[in-house]
């Protein structure tokens, strides 16, 4: 770790590229690990101030793939990349699918997007230098994805955990779960919850398995949960070295307790990330995985600072919330947070709907149910609205939304 990172610092400072020349100013001689903290921070609005190219370190001609991600700004945040960091972003995937307990001999059905999104072609790197048979359905179409996992085989598949509740749906309705022999799925690209995962495991009979990642740093493969290690995925320190800070400062906060993730890419050549603050919530675990890994192992990540709900004062994780609803059987996985701003004071309503329509006539009794669980736990007044089976939308494609601002009397849900 330390000779790469002397290694990169001694890089960045020789480049003639004015953003680097800018941002190392005024570091002085870093010559250990220990060092890191000389460095600036760098978040995410740098990357939209030198959209598209300012910011690499070599010419884009020389550089082998882009990809990008939509950005508030209207212009997408641009992420390059070398030949040596694609061969890298293979090789952490390729970790984290042998996390799962992949096998060469699997079959392995990506359903993440593919295209400017990190996710599908990430996986698909990864899936091929562990020699597996690939199977690129991207997202969407969950009926059909549902018969490809039944017919084709798949021992494993990836999406974010919000489809493998609607795949998992459709399999049911079509009378195809039985017939897919999947063990393990890898998920990702959206904050989830223990109660998601137990939701999950119950609905597949899978290993539900945390992997993390984003496009700034290289995209899915920065962590991953292993088998035995639930609960605590491995960040993959040799490439990706991390820092829990103050969400609110720059000082790291004690070791065990939670703040935000801030990681430096010590590998990446086209457009390496200087203690890169990723806006997620998590904490150091130091706690050695029953898998023998040695990798240093993070919680998982239990929201995002700027996701961070103020109710009448209150913060509220949308991730809190989840965990508490999805802890209920009578529910489905599907949920959504409405935060109705129409009065002078900002109101919380939690839409969620049955299992099954067998307990229609318990309705009030699941409502109260969960209402008094959110209110002990929240310590805020939460409405709670239980709909029907199959009554809140569906989402084929991207990550799920889940949070929803109320500010008319149009429903935000529609």
């Amino acid at each position: 770790q330390s000779d790469r990172l002397t290694g990169l610092v001694h890089r960045l400072k020789s480049l003639d590229v004015p953003y680097w020349q800018e941002k190392m100013s005024g570091v002085g001689f870093v010559t250990s690990i220990d060092d890191i903290a000389e460095l600036p921070f760098t978040v995410k609005s740098e990357l939209r101030d030198t959209y598209p190219y300012d910011m690499l370190t070599m010419p884009i001609e020389d550089c082998a793939r882009i990809h990008a991600s939509s950005g508030t700004s209207g212009k997408p945040t641009v992420v390059a990349y070398s030949k040596e960091d694609l061969r890298v972003f293979a090789d952490v995937n390729a970790r984290s699918i042998t996390c799962a307990g992949a096998r060469p001999d699997d079959i392995f059905h990506i359903a993440y997007g593919y295209g400017l999104f990190t996710g599908g072609l990430g996986l698909h790197g990864g899936a091929e230098m562990v020699g597996v048979t690939v199977v690129p359905a991207s997202g969407g179409n969950s009926a059909f994805q549902a018969g490809l996992l039944a017919d084709l085989g798949a021992r494993g598949f990836c999406c974010t955990p919000s489809f493998a509740v609607l795949l998992g749906e459709r399999a049911i309705e079509l009378g195809l779960m039985d017939q897919i022999k999947a063990e393990y799925a890898i998920l990702g690209a959206e904050p989830w919850s223990e109660a998601m995962r137990q939701k999950i495991e119950d609905m597949w009979g899978v290993d539900a398995l945390d992997i993390y990642g984003l496009s700034e740093i290289i995209g899915p493969g920065v962590m991953m949960e292993s088998v035995a290690g639930k609960g605590a995925p491995f960040i993959y320190d040799d490439h990706f070295f991390p820092e829990v800070i103050e969400p609110d400062g720059d000082n790291a906060v004690p070791r065990g307790e939670y703040g935000e993730l801030v990681i430096t890419t010590l590998t990446k050549e086209a457009q390496p990330m200087i203690r890169y603050r990723t806006g997620d919530v998590t904490r150091f675990v130091d706690e050695p995985s029953a898998c023998g890994r040695t990798f240093q192992r993070l919680d998982r990540i239990s929201g995002r600072v700027d996701d961070m709900l103020i109710i009448r004062g209150v913060n509220v994780f949308p991730s809190a919330i989840e965990a508490i609803v999805l802890d209920d059987d009578s529910v489905t996985g599907q949920y959504a947070i409405v935060v109705d701003r129409r009065d002078a004071m900002a109101n919380l309503e939690v839409r969620c709907e049955l299992s099954d329509a067998a307990d229609l006539s318990k309705r009030d009794e699941i409502r109260d149910r969960l209402e008094r669980a959110l209110n002990r736990t929240l310590r805020i007044r939460v409405a709670v609205n239980v709909g029907d089976p199959q009554s809140l939308p569906r989402q084929e494609v991207g990550k799920a939304k889940r949070v929803f601002q109320r500010t008319g009397d149009d429903d935000p849900l529609g």
